[in-house]
């Protein structure tokens, strides 16, 4: 086997798209962690609620490709901090929408201009273009552009 025949995991695109969003998700973790007691499903119930408005339990595990118990999980934990509360959906009252609180918005909020000046600072390191190369090219990856 020659040097050339070598596969590097530095080199296998799914391991360092890994790496890369896991060093940044920790990154921004240690704010909302330390600041709200939130763990990153929480977060991401938090940041879909914010994003798409109400929705059940099952559409933020389809929108956010988590799986349900541990988005049951982060809206327990959610609505024990009271930043979401949920109803009976009057089309179907089998199912329970779920929807921020006054202080969920206000969390998400500080949140959001948090989430904005750590891309900032992330961005700042690659540079204008390659950053906006990046974001581009991994929204093909993830299937939200072609």
């Amino acid at each position: 086997m020659t040097k050339d025949d070598t596969f590097y995991s530095t080199e296998f695109l799914p391991y360092l798209l890994n790496q890369a969003a896991e060093a940044a998700s920790l990154g921004f973790r240690q704010y909302y962690k330390e600041r709200y007691g939130m763990l990153r499903t929480e977060w991401r119930v938090l940041f879909h609620l914010g994003q798409f408005g109400d929705m059940t339990a099952k559409d933020i595990c389809t929108r956010a490709n988590i799986h349900k118990t541990k988005i049951s999980r982060a809206v327990a934990a959610l609505e024990q901090k009271r930043f979401i509360a949920r109803r009976t959906m009057e089309t179907d009252r089998r199912l329970e929408e779920l929807f921020l609180t006054k202080s969920g918005k206000q969390v998400l909020e500080d949140l959001q201009r948090r989430a904005k000046a750590f891309d900032r600072s992330l961005m700042e390191r690659l540079g204008e273009e390659d950053a906006r190369s990046l974001k581009r090219n991994l929204a093909i990856l993830a299937g939200l552009k072609s």
